[in-house]
């Protein structure tokens, strides 16, 4: 039976009159008091732990409470450990930007794709550089083809206001499909031994 994430009541500050009491195996115990359930846990060197409040009457269980407790800790750090949150992480340039810089940029942005992350990719104008905004627009397309192999482009080029500004996905990892095994040859038949020619055969011809 699951137990909620609640501050469950414990051993003594469970006084009902009567509870419906479940062993550390799973075992029903039948409705017993309060008090009874509390002398069956010491007895077993167990908690006594309410997991059904609303439960008429309420339902308890035997168990090592701070085992539990340890156990349900380790199993959610595990399940944050291994659930990735995507985000989206931001790589802004120039329409001037140098030859170097947007190889950097573009390292950064393939590094975060990798790790599963999406990247918007954006490009601020200044004075008379928004006459020119097809200089910003090549300047994206290009890194998108760069990236081309790793990520998809979710949303063109567009401008708003004097940035440009477009988002690539990372694209589903594909597991490698298994090598087909190779046909065994089928065996060829076995010949047949010749039959040997009955004894005395050549004697009687020479005769």
């Amino acid at each position: 039976m699951a137990i909620s994430k609640v501050t469950h009541q414990l051993n003594e500050e469970i006084r009902d009159k009567e509870i419906r009491l479940i062993s550390d195996t799973g075992e029903q115990l039948g409705i017993v008091s309060a008090e009874e359930a509390l002398r069956i846990a010491e007895e077993r060197g167990l908690d006594l732990v309410k997991i059904s409040a609303q439960a008429v009457p309420p339902v308890c269980k035997l168990m090592n409470y701070g085992k539990y407790r340890f156990e349900q800790s380790k199993r959610e750090k595990e399940a944050r450990k291994n659930q990735h949150v995507v985000e989206i992480k931001e790589i802004r340039m120039s329409p001037g930007i140098d030859v170097g810089d947007f190889n950097t940029k573009l390292k950064n942005a393939q590094k975060f794709l990798n790790d599963g992350d999406r990247v918007k990719v954006s490009i601020r104008f200044r004075g008379r550089e928004m006459a020119h905004t097809e200089i910003g627009a090549d300047l994206l397309k290009d890194f998108a083809e760069k990236c081309a192999v790793i990520a998809n482009m979710d949303k063109a080029p567009k401008l708003e206001g004097r940035n440009m500004s477009m988002f690539l996905s990372p694209k589903p990892v594909v597991p490698p499909k298994k090598p087909a095994k190779p046909k065994q040859p089928k065996p060829a038949p076995e010949e047949k031994p010749a039959e040997a020619e009955p004894a005395g055969a050549e004697t009687a011809e020479a005769e």
